[in-house]
């Protein structure tokens, strides 16, 4: 299969990137479709909160269950959480035995997911299926497909990134999540946890500034900042309410994990009666990809 070949610089073309001095968010949910409880918290935070998106596991438990919701709130917009670990896969074992055990589970180690799809070039072709097989199972629910991103940002990974515009394109997809959280921005939002924040800030800034080039050149839809990764399940009211004061001109994503029990505080953050009155003061305009 041939593959989407990737530039090493492209100017972008007209038209390609809308500049704005309008600050639009879009404010995402992962793991939609992941359980019961997660499922609950996201549509609340949709219904009563800031919620604009979700990004939905095609594999899990709850993804059924997240699909007839999605349905019964057309303005949730709905994108792929395209899952190549620590999940479960579309295809049977039989078909990507190099991805996954006989329950059907990709790996719970992400550092060494990542190293085998990067060096074992006979596995290309097993991703590849897998991939598509994931778009095919959200198309088939018939939900529009907002965007596109994935579980622990594996969708910006060389090789899935790679695979993964070959099948955009023929899925014809508009949106896809630039996983880049600007550093010095969130070192002045919070605190803590310094080593864990370094470290994903360096790697992700290197693989974002290569996939921006791409998604530029494709023009696929993208934001040029996306809030969450450095924060690691701790976007809170509080840290929410800084960025919202400190949110750059443009367009951007905020992403979390909102769920009734293990990540409460951030369902209680984008239902806040403090931030929905904060995005009201600052003109700051919600949104979905699909708007963008």
């Amino acid at each position: 299969m041939a593959l989407v070949e990737l530039p090493t610089s492209v100017a972008a073309p007209e038209g390609s990137v809308r500049i704005t001095t309008q600050r639009r968010l879009v404010i995402n949910a992962d793991d939609f479709g992941r359980s019961a409880e997660v499922n609950a918290a996201i549509i609340r935070a949709h219904t009563e909160g800031v919620l604009t998106c979700a990004s939905l596991m095609v594999n899990e438990e709850g993804f059924e269950e997240a699909v007839e919701l999605a349905r019964k709130h057309p303005t949730l917009g709905v994108g792929l959480h395209l899952t190549l670990v620590c999940g479960h896969s579309a295809l049977a074992q039989g078909e990507i035995p190099g991805l996954v055990n006989l329950r059907g589970a990709f790996r719970n180690e992400p550092v060494a997911a990542g190293m085998r799809y990067f060096f074992d070039t006979r596995l290309r072709a097993q991703l590849t299926a897998e991939i598509d097989a994931q778009f095919e199972k959200f198309l088939d629910t018939g939900l529009h497909l907002d965007h596109v991103n994935g579980h622990l940002h594996f969708h910006v990974h060389p090789t899935v990134f790679r695979l993964l515009m070959e099948i955009v394109l023929r899925r014809k997809a508009r949106a896809v999540r630039l996983s880049c959280d600007p550093f010095w921005l969130n070192a002045r939002l919070a605190d803590g946890r310094w080593g864990y924040r370094v470290f994903h800030g360096i790697v992700f800034g290197l693989l974002s500034r290569r996939a921006r080039r791409v998604l530029t050149a494709l023009r696929i839809r993208h934001t040029p900042q996306v809030f969450g990764l450095l924060q690691d399940s701790q976007v809170d009211e509080v840290f929410i309410s800084r960025l919202l004061r400190a949110l750059p001109p443009g367009d951007s994503e905020l992403y979390s994990h909102p769920s009734l029990t293990q990540f409460k505080h951030e369902l209680d953050a984008l239902m806040s009666p403090r931030v929905k009155a904060l995005i009201s003061d600052l003109q700051i305009k919600l949104v979905r990809y699909q708007d963008l």
